[in-house]
């Protein structure tokens, strides 16, 4: 008896990220910033909204296919003359899953720009489209 799968869940099977994580539930459900993907003829960009953030608040992690960017920011405020004190803090994170075949021997490029993070991966030699000639007979 021969069992198969089809070639995307063989694929792919690995690349659903863990909903039992911690922070996959933290996050508010009335907050969301903004995540944008998209592929390039050879790579994969991921841009995340940072906006506010030092660059040294925010961690990046790749695991296999998986992309974790996480980010927290405190404000803290005292004044004496008016005898106030205030605390706020807020952290976010995204959890994503890499679509298509990335190279994992060339590591990520991560830059900010205009509180925008931009992380760059470049395309596995096989997932990267070939063109066919067509020969005449």
């Amino acid at each position: 008896m021969t069992l198969s799968i089809s070639p995307f869940l063989r694929n792919n099977a690995n690349r659903w990220p863990d909903l039992w994580d911690d922070d996959f539930f933290n996050v508010p459900a009335s907050y969301s910033n903004s995540l944008e993907v998209y592929e390039t003829e050879n790579d994969i960009v991921v841009k995340a909204n940072v906006a506010g953030v030092p660059v040294e608040n925010v961690d990046i992690t790749v695991d296999k296919d998986i992309l974790w960017v996480r980010g927290e920011m405190e404000d803290e405020v005292e004044d004496d003359k008016k005898k106030h004190y205030s605390k706020a803090s807020w952290s976010y994170s995204y959890k994503i899953s890499i679509p298509g075949d990335i190279n994992h021997n060339l590591e990520p490029e991560a830059k900010v720009k205009d509180g925008i993070l931009t992380v760059t991966f470049k395309k596995a030699e096989q997932a990267k489209p070939k063109k066919l000639t067509i020969k005449k007979q």
